[in-house]
């Protein structure tokens, strides 16, 4: 049990420090529970659809579903103390040093060149989740993909509110796989 803790502690430690926060760390936090065996993609697919669902951040919500499925209450405070500890950490250094790098062009230059890659990042997730949403017993889903492409005109056409956009998608879940 102790072994797994600190793993959970290393593991969101790591995913606190080499991700920017929200989206950017579904792709960290996927590889270190799979490559535990804590958790299965398609349980990662869940717990991030869930993370999403509930108030919270992302990472926060995410450390806390695998910790307690990793190692109870005590692998959510664990994990949970090392997804936060960078953030600690960094917030505590970037308030000291704010006024020296709030006019800094270099920062500017640093922050353009992470986009892309949280974006290379975020159609990682997307592939390696679609093969877990939208294949069900080795066949393309059509009900699934019927369900993305309504999220998708929803969201980006009529901007429909994400809660909205999520309870329907649940009740159309219900109605095609019960």
């Amino acid at each position: 049990m102790i072994t797994v803790l600190i793993d959970l502690l290393w593991s969101f430690v790591k995913i606190g420090f080499t991700s920017f926060g929200g989206l950017s760390m579904i792709p960290l936090i996927s590889n270190e529970v799979v490559s535990h065996g804590w958790m299965n993609l398609s349980e990662v697919s869940d717990i991030v659809a869930i993370a999403e669902m509930t108030p919270g951040p992302l990472g926060l919500n995410c450390a806390t579903f695998a910790g307690i499925h990793a190692a109870g209450i005590p692998g959510a405070i664990t994990a949970n103390l090392g997804v936060l500890m960078p953030t600690f950490t960094l917030t505590a250094a970037a308030a000291i040093f704010f006024q020296k790098f709030q006019k800094s062009r270099r920062m500017g230059q640093i922050l353009t060149g992470v986009r892309p890659v949280c974006i290379g990042l975020l159609l990682g997730v997307i592939a390696s989740f679609s093969q877990t949403n939208y294949i069900i017993d080795s066949a393309i889903s059509l009900p699934a993909i019927l369900i993305g492409i309504i999220d998708f005109v929803l969201l980006f056409k009529w901007k429909v509110s994400i809660p909205k956009v999520i309870l329907l998608s649940a009740a159309f879940g219900l109605i095609f796989f019960r």
